[in-house]
C-alpha cells in the first residue's frame, strides 16, 4: 500500500502548537509545524504574495522534504496553505529539492505548458536506499490557481547531470532571456567532477525541452571563481539598476560551499555572496573578480527573488533562510516542535556596484517618533517607551555623524538573556552571547561600506531580527532567541548620541 505523504504532513499540521510557542514570529514566514529552509518558488500573484520553501512537517523524527507554501497581501501577515510539492513520484522520493517559479502571461508561451500560468521548477533527489547513490533530476509541478499542483507527466525534464559533473546538480532558477523573447534560461548550481563549484545554463523554448548552453565563466575574472569552493547552492541572476549610474547589472548571488577568502567575514557555516557583471551568452563579464556575501549575519542563506508577470513590474523583492546548515539544534524544536523562518523580503538595488537592501514592508501600527530622538544624549541607558510592551517590532534611528561620539545601539531582552547592537563609527558589533542560542556564533564584528551614513533600522519579531545599516548598504540577520519574559528595547549610548530622526512601529494582528 502506498504511504499518504500528503496525509501525513496535513495531519502533522492540525496537531502543531507551533503557533502558541512564545518564540514563534509573527510577521515571517515560518512553518506551521517542523523544519524550513531554502525558500522555493517565489512570486507576485496580482496583490498576493506567495511564498514556498524547503518543509519537512515531521522533523526531526523523519526527513520528507516537501514544498511548503504561504501567502500574504502586504508581506506581513502569512496564511498557512497545504504542502504544494509532494514527494511521491520515483524520481523525488528522497526529497523535493530547491527551484524557484515561472509566472506566464497568457499568449507568452506556445505549446502543452501553456494551458497554465505558473510553473515551479525543483530538483527531485533520489537515494538508493542501499548504495546510497544520488540521482539528482529538474523537475516540473504547474498551476492553474495555486491550490492545486500537477507535477509534469514527461518529469523529469533534465533526468541527470551532464557529463563532467558530479550528481551534486541542483536548484534551478527558470527565467526569461531578455535578450532573446520567447527563450528561457535555466540555471543550476552543480559539482564538477573534480570536487569544485560551478554553474551551468540551458536554454528552451517551451519550459519543457531544455538543451544544455555551457558553464557559466567569468572573463576577466582573474580565475578568481576557477576553484571557489566544492559545490555551489542556489544560483540565481536578476538585473538591477545602479542608482548612481542608471546602467543595468546582472547580479549573480550563489551559496558556494568550502570558500575560505582571506579577509572579514564568511563566517557562517557556509556564506551567501553576490558579484556583478553583465551576462551576454553564458559569461557574466566585467565582475573584475569581486565578490561581496549578501548578508553578514549568523544565520542567512539561499537567497530568491520573487518572479513576477511581465505585464506586471514591480520592485525587485528577495527573501532568504534565516538559518544555515546544521543548525536545527534551536530552543523552539524543544518548545514548539518547530525550527527556522524566511528572512522579511527586501527591496533589492545597486549603489556605486554594490548591492542594497532596504525593508519591502512596515508594520501595520505606527507609534510614531521615539521621545528620545531630537535629544542630545549622555552616557546611559534610555527606555523607548513605545516599544515596552511589545516583542514584534520595527525601529529606525538617524544619528548626526559630527555630535556623535562613542558607541551607541540597542539592548534586545534583559539584563540577563539579551542581544546587543552597536555601531561605533564605521563599526557594527553584534553580541548574543546571553542568549538562548549562542552554538553558532556569538558576537560579529562587522566594518561598515564607505560612506555609510549612521541610519540604524532594526526589525525584530521574537526570535528573529534582521539589521539595517546606512538605508541598506549593510544588512545582518540573526536568531535572538532572549528572554522571552523582556519585551521592547533600550537604548544604550557610551558618550554622546544625537539623534535626528526615528520612527516606531508594532506588530498589529489582522
Amino acid at each position: 500500500m502506498t504511504e499518504d505523504l500528503k496525509g501525513l504532513a496535513l495531519d502533522a499540521i492540525a496537531a502543531s502548537t507551533a503557533a502558541d510557542d512564545p518564540d514563534y514570529p509573527r510577521f515571517h514566514v515560518v512553518p506551521p509545524v517542523g523544519r524550513l529552509n531554502d525558500p522555493n518558488g517565489l512570486l507576485v500573484d496580482g496583490d498576493t504574495y506567495h511564498a514556498f520553501y524547503q518543509f519537512s512537517p515531521l522533523h526531526p523524527h523523519r526527513k520528507l522534504v516537501y514544498w511548503g507554501h504561504s501567502s500574504s497581501t502586504d508581506l506581513l501577515h502569512w496564511r498557512h496553505h497545504a504542502p504544494a510539492v509532494i514527494p511521491d513520484s520515483s524520481y523525488d522520493r528522497s526529497g523535493a529539492y530547491s527551484g524557484n517559479a515561472i509566472v506566464l502571461e497568457g499568449t507568452e508561451l506556445n505549446g502543452a505548458a501553456a494551458q497554465v500560468p505558473y510553473h515551479l521548477f525543483y530538483t527531485g533527489n533520489l537515494k538508493d536506499p542501499v548504495t546510497d547513490e544520488r540521482t539528482a533530476s529538474q523537475c516540473l509541478v504547474t498551476s492553474g490557481d495555486l491550490t492545486d499542483f500537477t507535477k509534469w507527466p514527461g518529469n523529469p525534464l533534465i533526468p541527470t547531470h551532464a557529463e563532467g559533473y558530479t550528481a551534486h546538480y541542483r536548484d534551478p532558477q527558470v527565467f526569461r532571456d531578455a535578450d532573446r523573447p520567447g527563450e528561457y534560461r535555466m540555471l543550476i548550481g552543480v559539482q564538477r567532477a573534480n570536487a569544485t563549484g560551478a554553474a551551468v545554463l540551458y536554454r528552451s523554448r517551451d519550459l519543457v525541452s531544455w538543451e544544455l548552453e555551457g558553464e557559466l565563466s567569468f572573463p576577466g575574472a582573474g580565475g578568481a571563481f576557477d576553484s571557489f569552493g566544492y559545490m555551489w547552492e542556489c544560483p540565481g541572476l536578476v538585473r538591477l539598476k545602479d542608482e548612481d549610474t542608471g546602467e543595468d547589472w546582472d547580479v549573480l548571488f550563489w551559496c558556494p560551499q568550502g570558500i575560505t577568502p582571506d579577509r572579514e567575514g564568511f563566517e557562517n557555516i557556509f556564506p551567501c555572496v553576490y558579484t556583478v557583471g553583465h551576462l551576454v551568452g553564458t559569461e557574466l563579464q566585467d565582475t573584475g573578480g569581486a565578490f561581496y556575501e549578501v548578508d553578514r549575519g549568523f544565520e542567512f542563506y539561499a537567497p530568491q527573488v520573487f518572479a513576477r508577470r511581465l505585464s506586471e513590474p514591480g520592485p525587485v523583492l528577495l527573501t532568504g533562510w534565516a538559518g544555515n546548515a546544521s543548525e536545527d539544534d534551536q530552543p523552539s524544536i524543544e518548545t514548539g516542535q518547530w525550527v527556522h523562518a524566511l528572512s522579511m523580503p527586501r527591496m533589492l538595488s545597486l549603489k556605486a556596484g554594490r548591492l542594497v537592501q532596504r525593508p519591502a514592508a512596515c508594520l501595520p501600527y505606527d507609534v510614531g517618533e521615539p521621545a528620545v530622538v531630537g535629544e542630545h544624549l549622555e552616557t546611559g541607558i534610555y527606555e523607548i517607551d513605545d516599544l515596552s510592551a511589545h516583542r514584534s517590532w520595527q525601529l529606525r534611528l538617524e544619528a548626526d555623524a559630527e555630535q556623535t561620539t562613542g558607541p551607541w545601539g540597542l539592548r534586545i531582552g534583559s539584563d540577563d538573556s539579551h542581544v546587543d547592537i552597536t555601531l561605533d563609527g564605521r563599526v557594527l558589533r553584534v553580541d548574543r552571547s546571553t542568549s538562548r542560542y549562542t552554538q553558532h556564533g556569538s558576537t560579529r564584528v562587522v566594518t561598515l561600506p564607505e560612506g555609510c551614513e549612521p541610519v540604524l533600522e532594526v526589525i525584530h519579531d521574537r526570535s528573529l531580527t534582521e539589521v539595517f545599516v546606512g538605508d541598506g548598504a549593510l544588512v545582518l540577520t540573526l536568531r535572538s532567541f532572549v528572554d522571552v519574559n523582556s519585551s521592547g528595547a533600550r537604548l544604550m549610548v557610551g558618550e554622546s548620541l544625537a539623534l535626528t530622526a526615528g520612527s516606531a512601529r508594532t506588530f498589529a494582528p489582522s
